[in-house]
């Protein structure tokens, strides 16, 4: 090994003490995505979703459980993946003033998270919501019957 290869590996990784090797590396972040291209992504469908992954493969629970609750409303949206972009996903925390993923958004409107969606859909707030967007929800149906 060469001293180039040997002094990257060693800040590549760092023994901390307690037997483990941590990666070193420095993450240099993109600049955001302007909030004027957020906004649009935001008004391009009735319900978007910025989520881990994407909703045929999820990629953290509590993107899955956004689109599990979403399913059983059967809802159409636009999800996209902030793992597959960096601005996007530190765009989409500055657009919205939430700190976390996944957010969603019905009729332009930022309506939160995993745990307020899923809030909601206890109470029954979503089937509201989305009938306010025009989308008929499938358990508004059924509770008609």
């Amino acid at each position: 090994m060469n001293v180039l290869t040997r002094n990257f590996a060693q800040n590549l990784f760092k023994y901390n003490g307690a037997g483990l090797i941590q990666a070193g590396l420095r993450s240099f972040s993109a600049p955001a995505i302007e909030g004027k291209e957020i906004e649009k992504l935001v008004n391009n469908s009735k319900v978007v979703i910025f989520m881990k992954g994407n909703p045929e493969a999820p990629r953290c629970g509590f993107s899955n459980a956004v689109v599990q609750i979403l399913r059983m409303h059967s809802v159409t949206y636009d999800s996209h993946d902030v793992l597959q972009n960096e601005a996007l996903r530190q765009g989409i925390k500055d657009f919205s003033n939430w700190p976390t993923i996944p957010q969603v958004f019905i009729n332009g409107e930022f309506v939160g998270g995993c745990d307020i969606l899923l809030q909601m859909h206890q109470n029954g707030e979503l089937i509201d919501e989305l009938k306010k967007a025009g989308i008929e929800s499938a358990l508004a149906k059924e509770t008609e019957k």
